[in-house]
């Protein structure tokens, strides 16, 4: 009997979900069973448009052709290759693709599975390098308050979102944190890049004051924090971080699994604020969240530091089984290919303006406290019920799905990314429903 996919299963037991609120959602389950470019099918054949690109990944939309024919020629041809000590053209073809788009001076792929496994990659070759030049007392690293960096055990540790930390232990030695950019009372409504905050990046030099600089390997950040709220770095401040960090020997990371492939308008928020860190960590976008596959950018520098020693020694003991995986790489150049045939970058960057006062336009709606944007991006953060966080906002979530929005909450923060086709009636429909359930929440 084939199976039958359109149907709610008789049990959801033995799924423990990831990021989930387990109970509620198995009470009421909300399925999809089907997505083409703008929207989702759900199990009782509703259509609902997708504002999240899913989990900020389906950059292009869904379903796209070009990517799921790529898929499956490529599983009929080779299924999978070994990643250690053997190659096969596709991997090699994406890495020279991805290089030809990111920003000049970054020159080599290292290939993961996921954004988590870019960042423990990052910061793995970011003290290997460091020991490499004979700096081995270089093992701190630096994150960010409200930072997000996976959830694997130094992703958590760099990062700074307390209920992603608080129950796993006592995570690496070694850590330190920069303050978050987040000031509500100065840059309350922002459109775009805040005014006030730049000297918030100053704390570093305190920080290496406190730990010496000769202690430091890296500093990681993400040019826009996404999964915490959507918060925004202020006019200069990551200038200053790369200032304070050259000045140190400090390698900078950049956390761009959310802002990569297009979703400030260029191909990374490295380019979009003119600043090149010397590594940057990728996911999701890089095959439009089709098939897992993840990516670590990096410099000549930091590559060519490990190329020593007798040619038939492996330089980097560090990878994945699945790492450049086939299929996923022909994901990814189809994925890239329909970036640039359908110039999805240079739309995101034309429409950005319109999603933006659209955005805006809910400035005084019931419990809204502010609003946050910069290229596809935005956030509506709502007034809090006392005593019961986030409680407001997973009710906005809940009444946007039975309306055919899909959203995204983190705390009490709307938080949205749609796919870069995204049309302007649709950014209307979106926003418009938006504020409807807005206008309706207790």
């Amino acid at each position: 009997m084939a199976l039958d996919r359109k149907t709610t299963p008789n049990d959801l037991n033995a799924f423990w979900m990831p990021f989930t609120a387990n109970r509620q959602f198995k009470k009421e389950p909300r399925m999809f069973v089907g997505a083409k470019d703008m929207h989702y099918t759900t199990s009782d054949g509703r259509q609902v448009l997708d504002g999240t690109a899913g989990l900020w990944c389906c950059n292009a939309g869904h379903c796209r052709p070009k990517i799921t024919e790529a898929i499956a020629r490529q599983a009929a041809e080779m299924d999978y290759a070994p990643a250690f000590q053997m190659g096969h053209p596709a991997a090699f073809e994406l890495a020279n693709r991805i290089i030809d788009m990111a920003p000049k001076g970054i020159e080599h792929v290292f290939y993961t599975n996921s954004g988590s496994e870019s960042v423990e990659t990052a910061l793995k070759l970011a003290i290997a390098y460091h020991r490499a030049r004979g700096e081995g007392a270089r093992t701190r690293l630096i994150g960010r308050e409200r930072g997000y960096h996976g959830v694997n055990f130094g992703g958590i540790s760099v990062g700074g979102i307390v209920n992603n930390r608080k129950v796993f232990g006592t995570l690496l030695a070694g850590v330190d944190h920069l303050p978050h950019t987040h000031l509500p009372a100065q840059n309350s409504y922002s459109k775009g890049q805040p005014e006030h905050g730049a000297t918030l990046a100053d704390e570093l030099e305190r920080i290496v004051a406190l730990h010496c600089a000769e202690t430091i390997a890296a500093v990681i950040v993400e040019p826009v924090a996404g999964s915490t709220g959507v918060l925004l770095p202020p006019k200069g401040y990551l200038e200053k971080l790369r200032a304070i960090t050259k000045k140190h020997g400090i390698l900078l990371i950049f956390d761009e699994v959310i802002t990569g492939f297009g979703r400030l308008g260029s191909a990374f928020a490295a380019q979009h604020f003119d600043v090149l860190p010397d590594m940057m960590t990728t996911a999701k976008g890089l095959t439009n969240g089709v098939i897992p596959m993840g990516a670590v950018l990096t410099t000549a520098n930091i590559h060519d530091c490990f190329m020593q020693g007798p040619e038939n020694m492996i330089e980097l003991f560090h990878g994945y089984t699945y790492s450049g995986n086939p299929i996923a790489s022909a994901a990814g150049i189809a994925t890239l290919e329909t970036y640039r045939e359908e110039a999805l970058f240079e739309r995101a960057a034309d429409i950005a303006p319109y999603w933006e006062a659209a955005l805006h336009s809910l400035k005084g709606l019931p419990h809204v406290i502010d609003i946050r944007n910069m290229g596809l991006i935005g956030a509506v953060e709502l007034e809090g019920i006392p005593g019961a966080p986030t409680k407001r906002a997973f009710e906005a979530f809940l009444r946007a799905y039975d309306k055919g929005i899909l959203i995204r909450t983190t705390g009490d923060i709307i938080a949205m990314s749609p796919p870069l086709i995204i049309s302007k009636g649709e950014i209307d429909t979106l926003i418009g429903t938006l504020a409807d359930v807005l206008k309706t929440l207790p």
